[in-house]
């Protein structure tokens, strides 16, 4: 048995082409990531109690490990993209609305320390 849209937990890389039932070792070809762990399982939801919704399955501290758990069954589309730049976007939009502006030496501009002081110097004491 096959599931055409099965992708690791951790990169997003298909792994249709392994069996089914993964085993306990199984890794995915592309970040080697262990794939018989809670966050691919179709019964992981951060949201409940122990993170998992089969109410008879043991606890699983590390959910991101190989575990033994019997009620493991893959779920496609594990994989969510997390948000790396989400906080600095969102700061930048409320920094927008509210009127802030960042001062321009915040940026690389190629400019050595000592002219980034000068410009400093200049800004401030308005030249």
């Amino acid at each position: 048995m096959k599931i055409p849209d099965l992708v690791c937990w951790k990169c997003g890389q298909s792994i249709a082409d392994l069996p089914l039932p993964l085993s306990r070792t199984a890794e995915c070809r592309a970040c080697r990531a262990q794939l018989h762990v809670c966050r691919l399982c179709e019964f992981f939801d951060p949201h409940v109690a122990n993170q998992c919704r089969e109410p008879v399955a043991d606890f699983v501290k590390e959910k991101e490990r190989a575990n033994f758990c019997d009620y493991f069954t893959p779920r496609p589309n594990a994989f969510q993209l997390r948000a790396t730049g989400l906080a600095s976007s969102s700061r930048g939009q409320l920094d927008a609305l509210f009127g802030i502006e960042h001062d321009k030496d915040e940026r690389d501009d190629g400019l050595s320390e000592a002219e980034k002081a000068r410009a400093k110097l200049d800004e401030l004491f308005k030249k």
